[in-house]
């Protein structure tokens, strides 16, 4: 006959367990618990859960484009920031195709540091950005970037990446509406950016004006824009930004044509959610995972409150020109509860999409926005003049810049997934 379990109260004895210390680790369980998604948001675990779905091919299998393999166990996502005398990859100047509302150095930014810095990996080192690589792996396709004005951003920074090697007389940027389209003309091959904020219809789709406060996506209308991405060869995929409106979003129903329109409100994250299902069954039906590649690029991360790194407690990225130094900051534009559904969706997707995961590295650069150095939508009031930090942008990032690694980031899982 078996002996009886020992009770509970003979564990705490037999593990020399006092009934008070029993009582407080359960006590601290429970907070962890119960606080865990706001615990994990400060202390830099940020996209832990989400390497999961980052894009690896199954035993035998390989990704569309790819020429090797990454180094085992290497994560190029995790590193630091280190000096470099070599950059930046191009001068502003070079490159024709930067909007003036990213070209800090003509709108009188004094110093250049930033442009200097090169991510470096903890486990590796990235392959070298190879633009007659990419250029030849363009030949006879087209690589588009879709979503809002900081992928736009990362699509310009892949355009001065390249142009350089291409003669005068055989490239061109045209924009017509929501699509802006460069040509590499020798290789009969394009680079693109879609303005669609949302990938889903909204009321902010028109690509010149659309600074919308209150914001209105109509659901289920992923192919309104999916139409103009079929045949790309190479996809990156953006949108969180005009989502963060609050801790609520409204859904349009039936469509904008109505009279009467049927709004729903709903979570933030909820409305998301919907945002990557759609944005899921659109790639599942319309690329094929054998000779196209998607990617996903992560929040890009503002610096709105310099008091969260130590700074003035009404002070922003204006006038930063040196990178935040705790391995673990984390800002207050943290939304994990958005960021979960990513890899909430993702995980369950069987179409291989790569996570270019951008949030914690840039996180540190508080010294790369653009700030004041830009052009102004409208003339500046003597009041705004009188306190630069007022009207400083601490969303955009100068080019060259910032965006140039998540390009170079891009290059490696493009290439050496």
């Amino acid at each position: 006959m078996k002996a009886p379990p020992p009770s509970s109260a003979a564990l705490l004895r037999r593990g020399r367990l006092s009934p008070y210390l029993f009582t407080l680790l359960a006590f601290i369980l429970f907070v962890t618990i119960l606080y865990g998604e706001d615990f994990s948001c400060f202390f830099g675990g940020q996209f832990e859960d989400y390497r999961p779905y980052r894009s690896e091919q199954k035993k035998g299998e390989k990704l569309a484009f790819a020429v090797g393999e990454a180094d085992g166990g290497c994560d190029v996502f995790s590193g630091r920031w280190v000096w470099d005398e070599h950059r930046p990859l191009y001068e502003e100047a070079e490159c024709p195709y930067i909007q003036p509302q990213l070209t800090c150095r003509e709108h009188g930014r004094p110093d250049t540091d930033y442009q200097h810095w090169r991510w470096q990996p903890h486990a590796c080192s990235l392959p070298s950005f190879n633009a007659t690589l990419m250029l030849e792996t363009l030949r006879d396709k087209r690589m588009m970037f879709v979503g809002d004005s900081l992928n736009r951003g990362q699509f310009v920074s892949m355009v001065c990446l390249v142009h350089k090697i291409i003669p005068d007389g055989q490239k061109s940027m045209i924009t017509n509406g929501s699509l802006t389209v460069f040509t590499a003309k020798d290789y009969n091959a394009t680079i693109e950016f879609y303005w669609a904020p949302f990938l889903l219809e909204s009321n902010s789709d028109n690509a010149i004006v659309h600074r919308v406060s209150d914001r209105l996506v109509r659901k289920g209308s992923i192919n309104k824009h999916g139409n103009h991405w079929k045949g790309v060869d190479i996809m990156v995929f953006n949108t969180y930004l005009w989502w963060m409106t609050g801790l609520r979003f409204n859904i349009l129903q039936g469509t904008f044509a109505d009279k009467d329109k049927d709004v729903v409100v709903v979570r933030t994250e909820d409305a998301y959610r919907m945002a990557m299902k759609s944005m899921l069954r659109w790639i599942k039906k319309n690329m094929d995972p054998k000779k196209t590649r998607v990617f996903f690029t992560s929040m890009s991360p503002t610096h709105e409150k310099a008091v969260e790194w130590g700074g003035d407690e009404k002070g922003n990225c204006y006038n930063q020109t040196d990178m935040i130094d705790d391995a673990n900051y984390w800002g207050s534009d943290c939304r994990k509860n958005v960021m979960d559904v990513i890899g909430e969706v993702f995980r369950k997707s069987r179409y291989p999409i790569t996570l270019l995961n951008i949030t914690q590295m840039s996180s540190y650069r508080k010294d790369a926005h653009t700030s004041v150095y830009k052009k102004q939508w409208s003339p500046l009031t003597a009041e705004q003049l009188a306190d630069p930090v007022s009207y400083a942008d601490c969303t955009h990032w100068c080019l060259p810049g910032l965006q140039d690694t998540w390009n170079e980031l891009l290059f490696a899982k493009l290439f050496y997934p």
